[in-house]
């Protein structure tokens, strides 16, 4: 195929009125300078490298969606592009155009380059419509008119056009009479020195006799006449024609309208994406450091208890133990919100009595907003419990408290009140009637408007800038909510404030006290020393684990691999019990348990885990251990082994 230079010179040959080359993969447009004057581009401005856009830009807007389409056809897969359109020119003349044009294929048969070509066909267009008016069967209207007089010849059909009485020959004063405000002249003045340059043209009137508003075309032909002119044409309705174009048009521009919506849409999806893909990895990463967190409090728990036990008795030195296991138990806490923030725990429900809860995440939610949001508490003491887990209850309203601290950026108060309320039938959406336990999470901040307020919910929406929001929290909040049979409102005015709700329903059960005593330890079994596998890859926790058990009386061995814990088992047939570690190489507490039980039926196991999730959806019924364990919780675990 030729260059582009050599196809210019073989156009401007052939007469073409302008010729480009659109580079696909750059997505740029070099044209010739009669394509730039029919475009109006600065004959100064460098004709090459210009926006791929610019093919398009003087199209006339009812043509433009249409040749796109073909364009687009054309790079698909189409052999060549051929069409007929209109452009404006930046004088505001209408010129008819015949495009050619067709790709260059690169050596994977891939479009590299389009080249065309456009062709002036407005005079063909022009004869095209003076035929086809001459053929049509009425509705048409003749003038004629001479330069320098202040009359026109014209048929009956141009005064019933017009409204106008019949008449052979009509003043062009009472012509342009009918013209609607702003409308350029039908016919000119006798005292205008001005010769158009077409009689191809449309303008609006207000009819003469109805005062219907209609638009008028102008046609025809501007004749040598002596020293002046003659004006010989038509005039006819394109009313209708005319509210076609303006709804193809509209609708153009409507699907314009909708290409960039979705094109948005898609780049908001993507975003969305992105920031689930980042909320999961970090979820990832908070659940992998709290496993390890776990792995090392449970070395330094279990060795500070049991070096308790083997300190003499110093009062100075019992304290200083006590204050190290308690460090050690809140961070065990620690870990816990971590694990409920990474989704790695059990979600099991449960009763919650909500004063405990508030009472007892009251210091966290202040460390975490900081001392410029002082926090009001405010519960009634009897309220009734409710069903639910209380890892997710406290990380939901962890969430909503942090939502109202970044609502009140410079700081200030914000309040956590809950309690007991009737709903009647319908009263509220989705709400069965009943008594409910309302917690609500309440800021006097900027306040969200009724469009904002009425998307809050929905996932991946949020008003908070890339990267700050992911827009999933108070969608995972309502989702907790309608899964425990309740719901979730957001009340919420521009500078305002906000109210965010939670609707919980009262539970079933009996209100646990606030100081009810914690759940008894399975009762012990039979009293005699127990075989016992441990297993653990990490030397300082299977050590602390074995001197856990050998001081509750019971016999030892200690493997730090699944493979060598096997090799025990199957050298071992007296063995009562199995504890091991999930987490490991090669061979996961959870296959070595399967493959223990397989060769060994009835092996009580017990797994210990850093991660607070049973970490398999395998059948097989074991005792999870969370880490960190004291002694007592596993003397707890191994009576429940050994009962079940």
């Amino acid at each position: 195929m030729l260059g582009f230079e050599q196809t210019q010179l073989t156009l401007a040959a052939m007469g073409a009125s302008g010729s480009w080359a659109w580079n696909i993969g750059e997505n740029s447009l070099d044209v010739d300078e009669r394509f730039a004057a029919l475009y109006g581009l600065d004959a100064g401005e460098a004709l090459t490298g210009l926006p791929a856009e610019a093919f398009f830009k003087a199209i006339h807007p009812a043509d433009r969606a249409r040749i796109k389409i073909a364009v687009a056809g054309m790079m698909a897969g189409a052999e060549l592009f051929s069409k007929e359109f209109r452009i404006v020119t930046p004088g505001g003349t209408t010129l008819w155009m015949h495009g050619r044009g067709q790709c260059e294929l690169d050596d994977y048969d891939q479009p590299r380059r389009f080249i065309g070509l456009l062709v002036d066909v407005t005079e063909r267009k022009r004869a095209e419509e003076r035929l086809r008016i001459a053929q049509t069967a009425g509705g048409v209207g003749t003038f004629e008119f001479v330069d320098g007089h202040a009359t026109a010849a014209v048929s009956a059909e141009f005064c019933r056009l017009l409204g106008l009485h019949p008449a052979s020959v009509l003043p062009v004063q009472t012509i342009n009479a009918v013209l609607a405000p702003g409308a350029q002249p039908i016919l000119p003045d006798a005292r205008s020195s001005h010769v158009p340059e077409t009689l191809d043209a449309e303008f609006e009137i207000i009819r003469n006799d109805d005062g219907q508003r209609r638009w008028i075309a102008r046609r025809g032909e501007i004749l040598p006449e002596g020293s002046g002119y003659r004006l010989i044409g038509v005039i006819y309705d394109v009313t209708k024609s005319r509210a076609m174009e303006s709804a193809l048009r509209d609708l153009n521009e409507t699907l314009e309208e909708r290409v960039h919506q979705e094109v948005v849409e898609r780049q908001q999806t993507e975003e969305a994406l992105r920031q689930a893909q980042k909320l999961e990895a970090i979820g990832q990463l908070t659940g992998g450091v709290a496993h390890d967190f776990n792995n090392l409090l449970m070395a330094i728990s279990s060795s500070l208890a049991l070096l308790s036990k083997r300190l003499p008795d110093d009062p100075s030195l019992t304290r200083l133990i006590d204050n190290a296991l308690q460090g050690a138990e809140r961070g065990a806490a620690l870990t816990q919100r971590m694990l409920a923030f990474a989704r790695r725990q059990d979600l099991s429900p449960e009763q919650i009595a909500v004063p405990e809860l508030l009472a007892g995440m009251r210091e966290l939610a202040q460390r975490t907003l900081g001392p410029s949001w002082p926090l009001d508490f405010r519960w009634s003491e009897d309220l009734p419990a409710v069903l639910a887990d209380p890892n997710q209850l406290e990380m939901a309203l962890i969430n909503l408290l942090v939502n109202a601290r970044d609502a009140v950026p410079r700081g200030g108060p914000i309040s956590i009140h809950a309690d007991l309320t009737t709903v009647e039938a319908g009263e509220l959406t989705d709400l069965a009637p009943g008594r409910y336990v309302r917690i609500s999470v309440i800021d006097r901040g900027s306040g969200m408007d009724a469009e904002t307020l009425a998307r809050a919910t929905e996932p991946f929406f949020t008003t908070k800038g890339v990267g700050k929001g992911t827009g999933l929290g108070l969608s995972m909040i309502h989702g907790l909510a309608r899964q425990l049979e309740g719901t979730f409102t957001l009340q919420s005015a521009i500078g305002q404030g906000t109210s965010a709700t939670l609707w919980l329903p009262e539970s079933r059960h009996a209100t646990p006290s606030p100081g009810a005593a914690p759940a008894q330890p399975s009762p012990p079994v039979a009293r005699h020393n127990l075989n016992i596998l441990a297993v653990d890859d990490d030397s300082l926790i299977l050590m602390n684990t074995a001197a856990f058990l050998e001081d509750l009386g019971h016999c030892v061995w200690e493997a730090a691999s699944g493979a060598d814990a096997l090799q025990i088992i199957r050298a071992t047939p007296d063995l009562d019990l199995l504890i091991t570690d999930h987490a490991m190489p090669n061979m996961t507490g959870v296959q070595l348990a399967e493959q223990a039980v397989s060769e060994r039926p009835g092996l009580p196991v017990i797994l210990a885990t850093g991660y607070g999730e049973v970490p398999t959806d395998s059948m097989l019924r074991v005792v999870k251990l969370g880490k960190p364990f004291s002694q007592a919780e596993l003397e707890d675990a191994i009576n429940r082994a050994m009962s079940e």
